[in-house]
């Protein structure tokens, strides 16, 4: 601690120590496990960790690196902890903060699908997701909101996000469509009226300074992350055989038309359209997932959503339990390897999903930066994401019709489900209550109600 009486020159903190490889390491082994919260706790964590408390690098380079994140399609806080890895231990440094931002969730996830699937018939097991299912509808419903109020700021915006409602609602157009057309808006709008294609900036905002750090303000840029011609070259060429390997391989083995093979392919194109974070793929995904390919039902994208919420690491992370149940029901491996072939997709559709966002940080870091601020680029985004919000109000609608009548609009309405999505609601909106805490609180007021057979 400080004493009240210290000169200036004491008061001003120290340099941190230089960091070195597996301290960093070990840090993004235990991020990998405390990451809850959404994209916005998760960078909230970073942070406070390497902003504040550990300084290993500026709040000024800290928001020029999220600003280029959030231009990104994919997880925007697992692409800011490639980023910084990058930025401190070069590629390696980047490969392992990301791995490590996703790997623990992998691992919890596929535990909990397949205990989900071995045990989800059970009175237990049921009476958990009886509550949770109407918690994840007002879950989908606030992110609805949230994304809304930041990205809704001119009648443009609310007319793109109502046009893209009524292109998946009504007319059933598939998302990429949707992401495409809101881009030529966004591009035509930019150039017409730019003033209403202009983002807030909301993570622009003026920079404060917690002391002296690794990677400081004026710390020039290291000699890795500097734009080489034949350093991108080299990341795409990598990167492509890490994409064309695998998906090879699967094909030659299996066919193309064959689940894992299509999983791959798939999941690839998810993770290019993932612009607004999770909740914006996941239209998307079950598009796909449950109304072309069956590889679950909706009830079970409910219940997959719900576990997702509930472990660390980005919220996309849902696309292993599609994958684990999508291996596990179709037995792809055999009758008698249900789990192998459940674990072996998860990893597949997990490779597929996160490899572009690695691709996108270590080739475009250095080429991509300069473009903040410059309405050619931002213009197509800030369309896309009020396009994004007609999407997630579709999947909103979706939830709720599968929860509220299970059985369709010919059967009975669900009174209690009802009962526990505004409950859940008005634990989110009015009382501020974080989604961990809403999800166990309806798991165990649903649990309560089949209890009791009401």
């Amino acid at each position: 601690m400080i004493p009240p009486d210290a000169t200036a020159s004491e008061r001003t903190p120290l340099a941190p120590p230089q960091l070195g490889f597996w301290q960093a390491f070990a840090f993004w082994l235990k991020l990998g496990f405390i990451s809850f919260g959404g994209p916005a706790g998760q960078i909230a964590i970073l942070h406070q960790e390497l902003v504040e408390r550990r300084r290993w690098i500026s709040e000024r380079r800290f928001l020029h690196a999220l600003n280029y994140c959030m231009l990104l399609p994919g997880p925007e806080a697992q692409q800011l902890a490639i980023y910084l890895g990058w930025l401190m231990h070069r590629t390696w440094g980047g490969i392992v903060a990301g791995t490590l931002f996703v790997l623990p969730s992998l691992l919890i996830l596929i535990l909990l699908s397949w205990l989900y699937i071995a045990f989800g018939d059970m009175p237990l097991v049921a009476g958990l997701f009886y509550g949770i299912k109407p918690a994840v509808t007002a879950i989908v419903v606030q992110a609805t909101h949230r994304i809304g109020s930041r990205a809704l700021k001119n009648p443009a915006l609310w007319a793109i996000a109502a046009a893209s409602f009524v292109a998946i609602f009504v007319f059933k157009l598939p998302f990429p469509l949707i992401v495409l057309g809101a881009a030529l808006i966004g591009t035509l709008g930019g150039r017409i009226a730019p003033d209403r294609f202009t983002t807030g900036g909301g993570h622009a905002g003026t920079a404060r300074s917690f002391g002296p750090a690794l990677i400081d303000d004026d710390t020039p840029t290291p000699a890795h992350a500097r734009f080489r011609w034949t350093g991108l070259l080299k990341v795409v060429a990598v990167g492509a055989l890490l994409w064309t390997v695998p998906m090879g391989l699967l094909a030659a083995a299996n066919g193309w038309s064959h689940t894992f093979t299509q999983m791959g392919w798939f999941f690839t194109k998810a993770a290019l359209l993932t612009f607004g974070g999770a909740y914006a793929v996941l239209p998307y995904v079950y598009q796909g997932a449950v109304g072309h390919y069956g590889w679950l039902t909706p009830a079970q994208m409910i219940d997959g959503l719900a576990l997702g919420e509930t472990t660390p690491g980005p919220l996309i992370m849902v696309v292993a339990f599609v994958g684990f149940v999508g291996g596990y029901a179709n037995a792809l491996l055999g009758p008698e390897s249900h789990f192998l072939a459940g674990a072996l997709a998860a990893v597949l559709v997990t490779w597929f999903t996160f490899l572009p966002s690695f691709l996108f940080i270590l080739a475009g870091g250095p080429l991509v930066e300069s473009t903040h601020g410059d309405i050619k680029f931002t213009a197509p985004l800030t369309a896309i994401t009020a396009a994004v919000v007609g999407v997630i109000l579709n999947l909103a609608l979706f939830f709720g019709y599968h929860v509220l009548w299970p059985q369709g609009f010919s059967g009975p309405f669900e009174w209690r489900s009802a009962l526990l999505a505004l409950v859940a609601a008005m634990a989110l909106f009015h009382f501020k209550r974080s989604v961990i805490e809403v999800i166990a609180g309806c798991a165990v007021l649903g649990l309560l109600l089949k209890t009791a057979g009401l």
